[in-house]
């Protein structure tokens, strides 16, 4: 029977439960209400019901820009006008993004496209074993790289599973699981130690360089360091899955932020402002393995670097060159958020965390430092459901889903920020008063 409240959006997800496995397309989408989104522009996006929310989740962090920006649609409508898919060979709109992103991104020399970030990362790590002839894959606990067999492993793990074997589904063959490695984010000790364990066996590590998958770890500049350090002494590549933070924090990722080139990026979401694309780069030695006709690893995709993604692409990246202001705004509105959200948890003595970088905000329910994986072992899950959950009814839309991050777009203003800062309070005094804090 359909929701009183949501009676529409009630409707469209028991219509998509009959056709579609659990109503949905990709399996965290489903929160119950709201249900279904007809509508979106600026930092607004509104549900099937009439009901219009302030848009924190901003699809997983693929708007940058705002909702239906003029200036991606404006050049999404001119490609339409073009060539639109051949599948041989290659398009003026694939040189130009390929020249922007070796432009922008400080350790590219070269680029390949691909649809999402989850082929992105599936063709680094084939890469990556390719040219080292080595097996094994680190990556961190709490670390989200896709769907692909060789990383679905060991994100939002229980307790009880962390640092253990975790998939992320059925399915995967036991040796790709144990062919990918589990270290402690912000912890070297327990990365070299896998090094010393499986000695020459170890192709790559693969890290999100903040792993916004659980919220915003941030990492200590000792730590990147000594990874880079450590990743070149023992022949393995560093590759910076920046899906989420490429583009997002700085023009040129946040490998620009810490100085740090790894050997390889994977990039995709915020990209092409919500259009499907994503990529690979690295230096030109690297990325000729990728070479059709002298090559050895195949990239293969009808896909890849179709016209529409790469126009979205471009228009995204010059709009962002255009508008150097955009860091400053996003920067300053994340600071004002994660500084009003801890006044409001000191006030009304909240055991919680505030972190995040940029434009991205969290607020763990656990008390400091939050450096690791193992720290968030401590935090109150339910109550961050419940904050997340409490926000999207007053008309802030946050993933209720513990760990999820939110995101400030270019469309978001200071009112915005001070709004949500005022419904978190009541949130927050809600949830204490229910004894959830």
């Amino acid at each position: 029977m359909p929701s009183p409240q949501h009676p529409r959006g009630q409707a469209i997800a028991d219509a998509a439960a009959r056709v579609i496995p659990g109503g949905v397309n990709s399996s965290t989408r489903y929160i119950g209400a709201p249900y279904s989104f007809v509508e979106a522009a600026g930092a607004y996006v509104t549900d099937a019901d009439g009901n219009r929310y302030l848009d924190y989740h901003a699809a997983f962090g693929a708007i940058l820009l705002g909702h239906n920006h003029p200036a991606v649609n404006d050049a999404v409508r001119a490609a339409l006008e073009g060539v639109d898919l051949v599948g041989l060979g290659v398009t003026e709109g694939e040189v130009a993004l390929a020249e922007r992103v070796v432009e922008i991104l400080p350790s590219a020399e070269s680029m390949i496209a691909t649809m999402s970030g989850s082929e992105a990362v599936a063709q680094a790590v084939r890469l990556a074993r390719a040219v080292t002839g080595r097996d094994l894959i680190v990556k961190f606990q709490g670390g989200f790289h896709g769907w692909s067999d060789a990383v679905a492993r060991n994100v939002i793990s229980p307790a009880d599973r962390a640092y253990g074997r975790d998939p992320l589904s059925r399915g995967i063959l036991p040796q790709a699981l144990d062919s990918t490695l589990i270290a402690e984010f912000n912890d070297l000790d327990s990365v070299t130690a896998l090094f010393e364990v499986h000695k020459d066996r170890i192709a790559a590590v693969i890290m999100e360089p903040i792993p916004h998958n659980v919220g915003a770890l941030l990492p200590t500049t000792e730590f990147v360091t000594g990874l880079r350090e450590l990743t070149r002494e023992r022949g393995a590549l560093l590759i910076f899955d920046e899906v989420i933070t490429g583009l997002r924090h700085s023009l040129g990722g946040y490998q620009q932020v810490v100085g740090i080139n790894p050997d390889l990026t994977t990039f995709g979401k915020g990209l092409a402002n919500g259009f499907p694309s994503g990529g690979v780069a690295g230096p030109r030695d690297l990325m000729e393995h990728f070479n059709g006709q002298t090559g050895d690893v195949l990239l293969a995709g009808t896909f890849n670097g179709n016209a529409i993604a790469c126009a979205a692409a471009l228009a995204t990246i010059d709009h962002l060159q255009a508008n150097p202001d955009f860091y400053q705004r996003t920067h300053a509105l994340g600071e004002r958020m994660r500084t009003g959200l801890t006044e409001l948890v000191t006030e009304l003595d909240i055991e919680a965390t505030t972190a995040g970088f940029g434009g991205i905000f969290v607020l763990y329910f656990a008390k400091p430092p939050i450096l690791g994986y193992r720290d968030l072992l401590r935090n109150n899950d339910e109550a961050y459901v419940a904050f997340h959950r409490g926000m999207t009814e007053r008309g802030f839309l946050m993933l209720p889903m513990s760990l999820k991050r939110n995101h400030i777009s270019g469309a978001h203003t200071q009112e915005d920020v001070d709004r949500t800062l005022e419904a978190a309070r009541d949130v927050l005094v809600a949830l204490r008063a229910a004894g959830t804090v």
